[in-house]
């Protein structure tokens, strides 16, 4: 084997520290970019949150977009692909041998660098007067909103009472001895979200006792006793351990002196209806209900109205409303009346974070060329590149928002019924960027209008064909779904093959398996569970 020398040109491709972390901030929802702002506080001296915007030089962020110079001798980083960048649709050659790309997008993989990070930009720690200007609000640069205007997402929902602090309320008021007080109290810390007591007695009783069998006992009879009590408190059926023994305490709560015969009797079939298997009762199977319970059908459809008004989960009213709140990226608005609507996109204020680069640390380093400065210099560029890169991420969010609205304008006036068809190539090729981008973008990001906060991910639907030739949208389809199941007789319910028919009368070809794959992603039930009892 001779061995010997040779040169080769290649391409290679690869992902710059900057460009990852501007593809990561991109796809981050509001709670994990929040997270991801206070994990970066905490580890780079030079950033810090402001309450105030400050001034700008001209040197920062308004020309940070501008092409590096290929004789520059250094990797820009600005992430201006398709992956995040976006503010000013400008496009950044990195090198003359290395490009970019997405894990999304086909071709090669990525080769990511496997050393450290480098966040030595240009290299100069070189500050302006004031070199803050890598911070302040950094709102997007082309946020419709004026500097005067702040638009509240959602007024938070008020702290409420939970449901073990209800229960110990109610505790208070019985009259126990310290061993049954402390057993009422560990079954109400262990209560589910919905108010099941989902471990057995002796399960909770092992747990405490280890392998003493006779304070195992002990504490078995106790909180026999203790979930006596606990059923008994509000709300009824709070303590059961499961669907059926839950339904039977609502029922033989609703015993009273002036029941009539006959509604004991329904009663009594209810109750034993909750004794059999739950899977029958989810059927409304009557007559093997009616056979199981002895009973005719009759009696059997007015035990399963009386049950149909019990509450199947009894903590349901006591979940913390505020962890479901959704709070938006983007705001619109209408202005204007009649002809003259128009529908103005702005950020949500509120879910963009207030950064700078700490001016007394900064200036501390340009004076200081010492042992360490180098290491110190990266942190300070990582901080500014971490600045820009939120800002980017807010731009890109605020350019694709208005060109959906632009083209969902429908929507804003007239609903979902409006919708129309919506591909997310279509969106990346009017912003020229990749449908990646577009996917990241749209993904955890919530956007309020007129009828309420949507993903983003809402206002793109497949089209489904018409006898016109046109499309509609799949949004729109599901729309006129609900619409169909809201108005039917309760009585004689619409099957999916109906509602297939309807919808060829309004010119939308929709088969009944398409229309069945809609229903239950409305959370719809088929046709015999919407049937009246």
């Amino acid at each position: 084997m001779k061995q010997g020398l040779s040169l080769r040109v290649s391409q290679h491709l690869a992902l710059t520290p900057q460009l990852q972390q501007s593809i990561r901030l991109l796809q981050l929802s509001t709670l994990e970019l929040s997270q991801e702002v206070e994990q970066m506080l905490d580890e780079n001296p030079f950033l810090e949150r402001t309450a105030e915007e400050a001034a700008r030089e001209e040197f920062g962020l308004d020309t940070a977009d501008a092409p590096v110079p290929r004789d520059d001798g250094g990797d820009s980083g600005d992430g201006e692909s398709d992956f995040a960048s976006p503010a000013a649709g400008t496009s950044t050659a990195a090198t003359e041998t290395s490009t970019t790309t997405t894990a999304d997008s086909d071709g090669p993989a990525a080769e990511i660098s496997e050393r450290e990070p480098d966040w030595e930009g240009d290299g100069t720690v070189d500050m302006a007067p004031d070199d803050s200007e890598w911070g302040g609000d950094a709102p997007a640069r082309q946020n419709n909103a004026g500097d005067d205007e702040r638009a509240d997402a959602t007024e938070l929902a008020r702290s409420q009472e939970s449901l073990q602090s209800f229960l110990h309320r109610q505790a208070l008021s019985l009259r126990l001895n310290e061993s049954d007080c402390a057993a009422l109290r560990f079954l109400i810390e262990s209560l589910n979200d919905d108010g099941y007591l989902e471990d057995s007695l002796p399960a909770l009783a092992s747990g405490l006792a280890g392998d003493d069998n006779d304070e195992f006992d002990d504490l078995v009879h106790h909180f026999q006793v203790a979930l006596g009590l606990l059923q008994s408190l509000e709300p009824t059926g709070v303590g059961a351990r499961d669907l059926g023994e839950c339904l039977s305490i609502q029922l033989r709560a609703m015993a009273s002196d002036d029941e009539t015969e006959e509604e004991e009797l329904v009663r009594k079939t209810a109750l034993a209806i909750c004794k059999q298997p739950m899977e029958l009762l989810a059927r409304r199977d009557f007559k093997r209900l009616a056979t199981l319970t002895r009973s005719s059908e009759e009696l059997v459809r007015s035990a399963l109205q009386v049950i149909a008004r019990l509450e199947p989960k009894p903590g349901r009213s006591f979940v913390d409303v505020e962890r479901n709140i959704i709070i938006p990226d983007v705001i619109v608005t209408k202005t204007g009346r009649g002809t003259n609507v128009k529908f103005r996109v702005m950020l949500n204020p509120e879910v963009m974070p207030r950064l700078r680069v700490h001016d007394i640390y900064a200036g501390a380093l340009k004076s200081h060329k010492g042992e360490g400065s180098q290491a110190l210099s990266q942190r300070l560029q990582e901080a500014r590149w971490f600045i820009k890169n939120i800002q980017q991420r807010f731009d890109t969010i605020l350019r694709v928002s208005n060109a959906i609205v632009e083209r969902q304008k429908s929507y804003f006036v007239h609903g979902e019924l409006a919708m129309r068809p919506l591909v997310l190539r279509e969106i990346a090729d009017e912003l020229g960027l990749h449908e990646s981008t577009i996917s990241r973008v749209t993904t955890a990001k919530y956007m309020a209008t007129p009828f309420g906060t949507v993903e983003l991910k809402y206002f793109f639907g497949s089209a489904l064909g018409t006898e016109t030739g046109g499309n509609a949208s799949s949004t729109a389809v599901r729309a006129l779904i609900k619409q169909f199941v809201g108005s039917e007789s309760v009585k004689k319910p619409l099957s999916d093959s109906q509602i297939s028919e309807m919808l060829k009368e309004q010119g939308i070809e929709c088969a009944r398996r398409t229309v069945a794959k809609y229903r239950e992603a409305l959370r719809i039930a088929p046709a015999n569970l919407r049937k009246a009892l």
